[in-house]
């Protein structure tokens, strides 16, 4: 526990160096940030060499009445799983940063905002009952909104800081007063009994999901994600891969004992939704991180679809290998910007040539995002699509089969965006690029991140066998095996839809989005899916976007007109009264003083008045 809590204290320590002397550091103070990151990452092994099944801390916190609330840490084979993820992708993605910021200025607070984001996710990761959870769940939507709103000159940055923070804040109410209920039902929020407890109702239950549909981008809650790309990329890459968005499904993880078997349906059934409408979004964005920021949305709806069909070992197992391949991504993508000066994949092309480091990185990250086989994706993927059809099969009902099906068209679906994006930025002719400005490599504090990602795509690292997602180690080293019976049939289904995905992608020209040659997919991809599925998905694109955007608007609005209100209430109200306190007391110690004037007449007078009034109140 002593190793627990020196962990916790690291990022603490980290962010006071970078806010105070980190001005005096200079770009410097970048190497502090990994140096303290890093600590904390060998303090993890140490932990983990001492590693005991699950252990436990807690202390009184405080008292409300005669009820006491504890700080606690709990810390259990998830909790070991997530410390080491966390802060490895975060050592990686500073050590990236610190090359990819050096034209920029003000790295103290960019690196300060980082370690209170590696902060506050630790503290989530490692918080012993969900009241303690939503302080720093509280703190991880702070700091998202301090990264995502870095440059604040740009006004698209500002507003896409405050619509994720007030979409968020829609969700975190729904989580807090599902914390209500679990404490209103158990008397207790401790996650160490929650595996004795008895199922939450489903109102509660979908309550706590809440948090994580906004959290983790989840529909009808996740059009801040995208527009969060408006932060630098780094940033981004630690949101989409091992902070923020991790929360929503680490919170589903702790909390999935508690949920009943209708609230799991709604889980499921919200999952696999944003999944497929997110992967189809997706295939029409031209923005690289865009197109990124919708694949994280839809590989969440994958997990979210785990913990709803009763697997959330797979979840996890899926946050894990969905961690690098992203991150990987995301980096690819900041090394691409830095080399072409644009996110517009439709003025790219040609760039394996150019940039062999980056191509071969980010086309592994790309296979793994794209479920291909001995990659880690395809592992984690195809555990989720056998607990969904182990799933479909408990019900027996035609409708729970869709589940699994639609899952399975979100795979076709990745895999068709994700080949798309290759193709369009490392193949074909080079399009619309400067000739004034030559497209080089970055240096090697932007290429080794990529590279360490990348080779931690490949399968080999979580299974002995990457092409049978059931001799994983991950499910069984987080618990009981709950992903269903061997299926390897749903492995060959799983590589036919990915093949096809890409096979599709690969013909398809990316000026018009038609066909090069006409054939049977001319009619799938031009008139069929614009004509069809373009509008239930452009429906339902409405009203997450321009609902949610309107009512952010308004909140802003709103917001505005109330500063106003308190405004004039502050000058008229209680600077008055103050104002009115202030000259009573003056005039009252004026009349007291005019009766010490030296006379006995008046000294006479006023005790008489001070008797009679004794008097009186004698009688009453």
């Amino acid at each position: 526990m002593n190793l627990l809590i020196a962990i916790l204290l690291l990022p603490c320590l980290g962010f006071a160096l970078c806010f105070t002397v980190g001005k005096a550091l200079g770009h410097r103070v970048g190497w502090a940030a990994v140096a303290t990151t890093a600590a904390g990452l060998v303090l993890v092994s140490l932990a983990a060499a001492t590693h005991q099944p699950v252990d436990t801390f807690s202390t009184t916190w405080l008292r409300i009445g005669s009820t006491p609330f504890s700080f606690s840490l709990y810390y259990d084979n998830a909790a070991l799983l997530m410390l080491v993820l966390v802060h490895f992708i975060a050592v990686l993605i500073q050590l990236f940063s610190i090359d990819y910021l050096k034209p920029q200025s003000d790295h103290r607070r960019y690196f300060g905002f980082i370690q209170l984001f590696i902060l506050a996710m630790l503290a989530i990761i490692l918080a012993g009952n969900l009241f303690q959870l939503y302080f720093f769940w509280e703190l991880v939507g702070l700091c998202s909104y301090l990264l995502i709103g870095f440059w604040y000159q740009k006004p698209r940055a500002v507003w896409a800081a405050k619509k994720a923070f007030l979409i968020n804040r829609i969700g975190d109410a729904g989580l807090l007063l599902g914390i209500f209920c679990v404490y209103q039902q158990f008397q207790t929020t401790d996650f160490s009994s929650f595996a004795n407890q008895d199922q939450l109702t489903t109102a509660g239950g979908l309550l706590l999901f809440c948090g994580c549909v906004g959290k983790s981008a989840q529909w009808p809650l996740s059009s801040w994600l995208p527009d969060a790309m408006e932060g630098p990329t780094p940033a981004s890459a630690l949101i989409h891969a091992a902070t923020m968005v991790a929360a929503g499904i680490f919170l589903l993880f702790r909390i999935y004992p508690l949920l009943s078997p209708d609230a799991l349906v709604v889980v499921a059934v919200v999952g696999v939704f944003t999944a497929l409408w997110a992967s189809y979004s997706a295939v029409y964005q031209t923005d690289i991180k865009k197109t990124l920021a919708y694949s994280t949305v839809s590989q969440l709806g994958l997990m979210v679809l785990a913990v709803g069909v009763g697997a959330p070992q797979a979840a996890m197992f899926h946050l894990c290998t969905h961690a690098f391949f992203k991150a990987g991504l995301f980096l690819g993508a900041g090394s691409i910007i830095s080399s072409t000066r644009s996110q517009d994949t439709t003025q790219m092309g040609g760039l394996a040539s150019k940039l062999p480091v980056t191509f071969v990185c980010y086309v592994l990250c790309a296979g793994a995002l794209a479920g291909l086989p001995l990659l880690s994706g395809f592992l984690s993927k195809d555990s989720i699509l056998v607990a969904a059809i182990s799933w479909a099969n408990g019900y027996q009902r035609w409708w729970a089969y869709t589940i699994p099906a639609l899952a399975l068209a979100s795979v076709g679906l990745t895999a068709f965006y994700v080949t798309k994006q290759v193709k369009m930025i490392f193949f074909g002719i080079a399009r619309n690029q400067p000739p004034t400005l030559p497209i080089v490599e970055s240096g090697w504090f932007i290429k080794l991140p990529l590279v360490l990602l990348a080779m931690l795509s490949v399968g080999f690292w979580f299974s002995p066998n990457p092409l049978q997602s059931e001799s994983n180690w991950v499910v069984p080293f987080l618990g009981n095996n709950t992903v269903g019976l061997p299926m390897h049939w749903v492995g060959w289904v799983s590589v036919i839809t990915t093949s096809v995905g890409i096979l599709s992608a690969w013909r398809v020209d990316y000026r018009r989005f038609t066909l090069a040659k006409k054939s049977y997919l001319d009619i799938l991809f031009d008139h069929f899916l614009p004509k069809y599925v373009g509008f239930f998905a452009r429906f339902f694109n409405q009203i997450d976007v321009k609902i949610i955007d309107r009512a952010v608007d308004y909140v802003g609005i709103s917001s505005v007109i109330l500063a106003h209100i308190i405004a004039w209430f502050d000058r008229h109200v209680v600077d008055g009264l103050a104002r009115l306190s202030a000259w009573a007391a003056g005039f009252g110690g004026n009349v007291a003083r005019s009766f010490q004037n030296g006379r006995i007449q008046s000294y006479f007078v006023v005790s008489l008045m001070g008797l009679v009034l004794i008097i009186i109140l004698f009688l009453l």
